[in-house]
């Protein structure tokens, strides 16, 4: 019985250890993330690849697949996400699918591997102004020297890298003087910066060896989405404007309504996204409320210095939250103007009045019209005749109906006791000729 017994648990062991063996496809604990890189490079982008390779380290991911479709972008978010990605524990595998172009290719140069779709493209990447022309010397130099630390970084040539920023560069064969080096997927393998070439991101994952890998698809969060729309070059000043012209408007407006609440509504935007993105900390949006504060004190403490350190402290907190100061400027500068034709539309065009002054400036008026007069006209003594109860030299008083009346001789002295004609009334003046 004794034997039996070890013989069933011997069975049972054998049995565990075979179904041990047994595990679906996906249970070997392999997982590998993929993070798209779509749109223009911005810092909100830098914000979402830097939580992307956080859950991958955190969850032990074989590897990051970074899919790549940009035309390129803001130069310092794209010198920042190459930080964050020199920082990786995790390996970091670059599909270019099918665009990496200026910033793209910077940042599919910091990857371990690159490999590439059938039409992918890489490279041009020199340094352009936001109006579209070449930036100075000082920052194509700069970013030449980062083009070639991310290429150095993961071990390729950074000749290629040189000739993607640097018209001057010749490569016999693959780039001529006077343009800028752009791969393909067939020169790219041939020059060893692409590993391959993948018809599709689930191709790429089965030839890197992962296909029975948990494939994990890391997605923007609505915030995080918000936070690079929001802080878009282009979007910028478009939102500041927004926000100008409502509050313009406000002014014109009785009470608070629609207007004031899209320019309120789009200023809280700006900061709220430039904060998800961490251009801006804490410490700028409590300088923007201290500012707002300050102006809205003003209005009953009268002086101007309140009002005016309040209007500095909301223009330092705009162009401390953006991503360059320089930038910025631009962008208030369109902001300021749009609001001085808000301006000048409504006092001009629709001759409106503003509400908001009417509470703090004096707009009654004592005028005629009112029934308000600063002296008695007196125009019914014109005509009328009197005594002078005094010589007139040239003033003095006359009497006329037992009214004493101060009056001006029409030309030289008169006697005191002599008959007079009022010939004038001017304001409190009564002009008066003597009778011969």
């Amino acid at each position: 019985m004794k034997l039996i017994g070890v013989k069933m648990l011997a069975a049972l062991v054998v049995l565990l250890s075979v179904f041990s063996f047994i595990q679906p496809a996906d249970a070997n604990g392999q997982k590998v993330y993929v993070a798209p890189v779509k749109k223009e490079v911005e810092r909100g982008l830098a914000a979402f690849l830097e939580r992307s390779i956080e859950e991958a380290e955190e969850n032990n991911a074989e590897a990051l697949i970074l899919d790549i479709n940009t035309p390129g972008g803001a130069v310092n978010a794209a010198e920042e996400i190459g930080e964050i990605m020199l920082d990786s524990e995790v390996d970091l595998i670059a599909y270019i699918n099918p665009n990496a172009l200026s910033a793209g290719s910077y940042i599919a140069l910091y990857a371990d591997e690159i490999y590439m779709s059938p039409s992918a493209k890489m490279g041009a990447s020199a340094v352009i102004t936001s109006a579209g022309g070449d930036a100075d010397r000082k920052a194509q130099s700069a970013w030449l020297a980062a083009m070639i630390n991310a290429a150095e970084s993961s071990d390729r040539d950074p000749k290629f890298a040189e000739a993607m920023v640097d018209q001057s560069v010749e490569i016999p064969g693959l780039v001529d003087e006077g343009e800028l080096l752009t791969f393909t997927p067939s020169t790219a393998e041939e020059n060893n910066y692409s590993k391959g070439t993948y018809a599709s991101l689930d191709e790429l994952v089965a030839g890197l060896g992962f296909g029975d890998a948990e494939l994990v698809s890391v997605e923007p969060t609505f915030t995080e989405n918000l936070a690079r729309f929001v802080t878009n070059p282009i979007v910028v000043p478009i939102l500041l404007s927004m926000a100008s012209l409502g509050l313009v408007l406000e002014l014109y407006s009785p009470g608070f309504g629609i207007a004031g609440s899209l320019g309120l509504g789009a200023l809280l935007l700006f900061f709220f996204g430039h904060l998800i993105a961490g251009l801006a900390g804490m410490e700028v949006l409590i300088l923007f409320l201290i500012g707002i504060g300050l102006v809205i004190a003003e209005f009953f403490v009268p002086g101007g210095i309140l009002g005016i350190a309040g209007l500095v402290a909301i223009i330092v907190s705009i162009l401390l939250a953006g991503e360059s100061i320089a930038f910025m400027g631009i962008a208030l500068s369109v902001a300021l103007l749009a609001a001085v034709i808000g301006m000048v539309i409504m006092v001009k065009f629709l001759g409106k009045n503003l509400h908001l002054l009417k509470k703090i400036i004096l707009s009654d008026s004592t005028s005629t019209e009112s029934g308000y007069v600063s002296n008695v006209n007196r125009h019914e003594l014109i005509g009328q005749t009197g005594v002078t109860r005094t010589a007139l030299r040239p003033s003095g008083t006359i009497i006329i109906d037992n009214e004493r009346i101060d009056a001006v001789s029409e030309g030289g002295y008169i006697n005191k006791d002599q008959q007079v004609l009022v010939v004038k009334v001017e304001g409190s003046r009564i002009v008066v000729r003597e009778i011969d």
